[in-house]
């Protein structure tokens, strides 16, 4: 299994994971507007990333 689908696994078996990624998806892009060009890209996948760890770290 891939490291994609083991992350697909657990957003699907985790209520509320997914919700909580795309919100601080969303923050890390707003966050990260400064940045030119590809700061708002990058910001997004912060913030999913540490909601991601903070999800998995609670279960």
């Amino acid at each position: 299994m891939s490291k994609f689908d083991e992350i697909q696994n657990d957003v699907k078996s985790t209520p509320g994971l997914g919700k909580s990624m795309a919100k601080w998806s969303a923050l890390g892009a707003v966050v990260a507007i400064p940045v030119p060009v590809i700061g708002p890209i990058f910001g997004a996948l912060a913030g999913a990333g540490y909601a991601y760890y903070k999800g998995k770290k609670k279960v």
